[in-house]
């Protein structure tokens, strides 16, 4: 259905570029897109939940040049799943830790950034959370319940 772009390569756990939360909020700090008050505040919030990102954004690419990545990404509309993916671009300079640009090709609000950008951004930024294949939470551990001087019980784990 879709093939990988020249010179781009099929992007997985292990060579997505990290996107912490200050990169993320440095970026929609300082860009004049995501300041004004249409994307402010709750809109932005819900742009960028879990709910909707995780499972709209599909073919995920990328290219490394030097210090930027650039990816692109295709995002399913979240009310007219059968209509055309969004088209979406984030460069990430890798060396200063910085997100340098965002874009949606084919949204009609990507000229004032839109939800889809920040669905993909957030997108980067969960997967940089996520554990390496190599680590291990471990489930074999024993609960500690204490019991307050209010009889409330406290659990802990060791």
């Amino acid at each position: 259905m879709f093939s990988v772009d020249s010179g781009f390569i099929k992007a997985d756990s292990g060579n997505l570029p990290e996107v912490d939360m200050f990169m993320v909020f440095d970026y929609f700090n300082k860009n004049k897109d995501f300041i004004s008050a249409e994307m402010r505040g709750i809109k932005l919030l819900r742009s960028g939940r879990q709910s909707y990102g995780d499972n709209a954004i599909e073919y995920v690419q990328l290219k490394q040049q030097g210090a930027l990545c650039e990816l692109k990404a295709k995002i399913t509309p979240e009310h007219k799943i059968k209509a055309k993916n969004y088209n979406v671009s984030c460069v990430i300079n890798t060396e200063e830790k910085e997100v340098v640009n965002t874009k949606c090709k084919d949204c009609a609000a990507s000229e004032g950034g839109c939800k889809h950008e920040v669905a993909f951004l957030m997108w980067l930024h969960r997967r940089s959370e996520e554990p390496s294949p190599t680590e291990k939470m471990c489930y074999w551990k024993k609960i500690q319940i204490i019991i307050g001087s209010d009889n409330r019980k406290i659990y802990f784990s060791f």
